[in-house]
Order: C-alpha cells, then structure tokens, then sequence
C-alpha cells in the first residue's frame, strides 16, 4: 500500500507531528494537557471554542487530528475505552435495522451485538465474511450496516475490504472496520472506500499497556459530524490525559509495528514447524488461506498470531501457565508479549455455540509479540511447549 499520496510528509513524520505545536504561551514541544472540565466564556455569547470537557478538549483535539490524518478520515472522536468506540459508531443505526458482522469477531463486540443491541431492537446477521457468497446471501430489505473487522480476532482472517465495499454499496449499506488490528500504519479501510474505521486505541495506537481508549474516524464530513453529536450526547469522550498517553504512544506507532511484526513472523515460522502444534494463524506464513489477499490489502503481516494445539486444553494450558516472558493477559499490542486462551478470556462471553461457529476452541491460543528479543521469545515458548 502507498504512503498518503495527498500529503508532502510520510507516514513516520505525521506520527510524530501531528497534533502538537498547541502551545502558543510557551511553545511546548509535546502537546500539553489540559485537565480542566471547563473553560470560562469571554462574554455570554462567545468563548475560546471550548466550553466543557465532555464535548470537546485541547488535549483530546489534538488527538484526534493526529488519528483522522493518520487513517485519511475527516474527523475523528476519541473515546473512553474501545467498546465505546463500537457502541458509538453502532449508535448511528435505529431499532428495526439489520447488520451483518463476521462470526469470529471480538467477543465484547459479539455480547454488545448479540446482547445489548439484540435487545434494543437491531437484528444481527453474523457470517464469514472472508466468504464473499455467504455475505452476499445475508443481505435482507432491512440491512443498514455491515461491521467488518480484518484481520479477525483472533483467528486472524483476512477479509476482502474492496469487495465488501462493492456488496454494501449495491444494498446501499454503511460500512464500518475495526482496524486494531494493523492500525493505520498496517492497513487503511478507507482507501477500499469503508465509511467508519474505529480502533481501540488501548492497543496498537497506544502500545504501552497504560491506558484503555478508543476512537472512531469518519471518512466525510456529514459522517464526522453525526459522531461527534453521537459521542457528546452519550458522554463518550475520553480524558485529556488519556488522549496524551495515545498522542504520546502515536509517536512510535511505526517503528514498534515493525519490530514487532518481523518477530511476530519468526514465532509463526517456528510454531508452524513445532510437534505439538496443529495449525498456526498468522496472515504472514503462506499456508495462511488469504496470504495474497494480505499482501495486498495490508503493508504488513501484524504482529498478532494464533495457534491450535495438537491435543487441545492440556498443552494450550502448559503453554500459557509454563511460559516467562509472555504474560497471561487480556488486550493486546503493547510493548510487552501476552498470551492468552481466548475461551475464558476475550471470547468468554461468546456463547459455546457462537465460539463454535466462530472456530474458536480450546485448542486456540492467542499472542500478542511484543519487542522482546525474536530469540528470547522463540526459547520460551520451546521450553513451554516441552513441559
């Protein structure tokens, strides 16, 4: 994928400088944070631009011109957490609408689905959508939406963005993407012509494990402004110091993405080699089913993979509890390498059947590289997986 072909600056530079230079009193290098929850007014009919923190912030501002100009978007609003940001973006349909979703999609997005939303009168469609028919075939007179998330979590499927677009806009439905994932470094939906991009930005756009947050971006205007009404009316937002960790992380978004991802590609390789392991998920390896589909729509592989064990529970256990340097931990995309067993962790709540569906089984472990050593990391799962 090209770099932004409408700005003079590559993608590095505009990591590092967007949002800052705000301090126009000291001329502050890094963009300052302003704690306030409100601002006084000039005179009853004019103000500074900002009158209270839930509606908008200096510090969260900033943030979200770094991340819109990142992902290409018009506009962007930082949330509090990231299932802030997928219930914002949701908010923009009504009851009697209908949403396509992939099966194998996050399980706190699945239970706002299945559950919260179900129950508020929007009707869910989930399928594989990796599979172009089977989404063809779920669209009914009544589709609004369709929510994709590639690659997928945390099976890491890569779903055909172009081809999606083109589905949706025959049914003339709006399209959202959970880019966690790749982040606008790795992959950018709007280039393919998605209409709403969300992350939570607790990962990757983050990556040091030291804040949750979210946001969701807007490729035009008209979209930009329903979500900022959206994410006011709710009370949304995230913090201003929240909104500097992400602005902080932002700044070394690239260069840990690619640390992170040539390790992630020297764990498949050895995991794809290894006795105990049946199958490896990971985009990069070429025995990965939409391998050409990745090297195309992606700039890179990621640094997320999973596995499936030869024996099921026993072994993904071992692995898990015996190994030193990967944390048995929820989230992902931080400095620090996590592994995790999506069953009682992040599809916990995901019904057995919806697990199933999904593919998602006790065999299934889930890592998230960090910028440990390739080497280091490699030792340790060997001696895990030895016992």
């Amino acid at each position: 994928m090209p770099d932004e072909p409408n700005s003079p600056l590559q993608f590095v530079t505009r990591c590092v400088h967007g949002g800052v230079h705000k301090d126009q009193q000291y001329n502050s290098v890094t963009t300052p944070i302003y704690p306030t929850s409100t601002f006084y007014w000039d005179s009853l009919e004019t103000n500074s631009g900002y009158d209270y923190t839930r509606s908008s912030n200096p510090t969260r501002k900033a943030l979200e011109e770094n991340l819109a100009a990142l992902e290409g978007g018009a506009g962007c609003v930082a949330t509090s957490t990231g299932m802030s940001a997928v219930h914002c973006a949701m908010a923009l349909f009504s009851p009697g609408d209908h949403i396509i979703a992939p099966a194998d999609l996050y399980g706190g997005t699945f239970r706002l689905f299945d559950r919260y939303l179900t129950e508020k009168g929007i009707q869910f469609t989930f399928t594989d959508t990796t599979n172009a028919g089977k989404v063809a075939s779920a669209f009914r007179p009544e589709t609004k939406g369709l929510w994709l998330e590639t690659p997928s979590n945390p099976l890491l499927k890569v779903t055909d963005l172009q081809a999606m677009v083109d589905l949706a806009k025959q049914h003339q439905c709006l399209t959202i993407c959970d880019n966690t994932f790749l982040s606008p470094y790795l992959q950018r939906p709007f280039d393919f012509g998605i209409d709403i991009v969300m992350h939570s930005t607790t990962k990757y756009l983050n990556g040091h494990s030291d804040v949750v947050g979210g946001c969701v971006i807007a490729k035009t205007e008209e979209h930009a402004k329903q979500i900022a009404w959206i994410c006011n009316a709710l009370g949304l937002a995230c913090s201003p110091f929240d909104a500097w960790l992400v602005l902080r992380g932002v700044k070394t978004l690239a260069c840990r993405m690619d640390a992170q991802q040539i390790t992630a590609m020297k764990i498949a390789e050895f995991l794809n080699q290894h006795a105990m392991i049946e199958r490896v998920y990971y985009p990069g390896l070429p025995s990965h089913p939409q391998h050409e589909l990745a090297k195309r729509q992606q700039r890179g592989f990621g640094a997320m993979l999973s596995f499936d064990t030869v024996d099921g529970r026993p072994t993904a256990e071992r692995v898990c509890m015996q190994s030193k340097l990967f944390d048995v931990a929820e989230s992902l995309g931080g400095i620090e390498s996590l592994i995790s067993f999506p069953v009682t962790m992040s599809h916990a709540s995901m019904s057995p059947e919806a697990r199933k569906n999904a593919g998602i089984t006790d065999k299934t472990v889930r890592i998230s590289v960090g910028l440990e050593h390739a080497d280091d990391l490699i030792a340790d799962l060997a001696q895990a997986l030895s016992g």
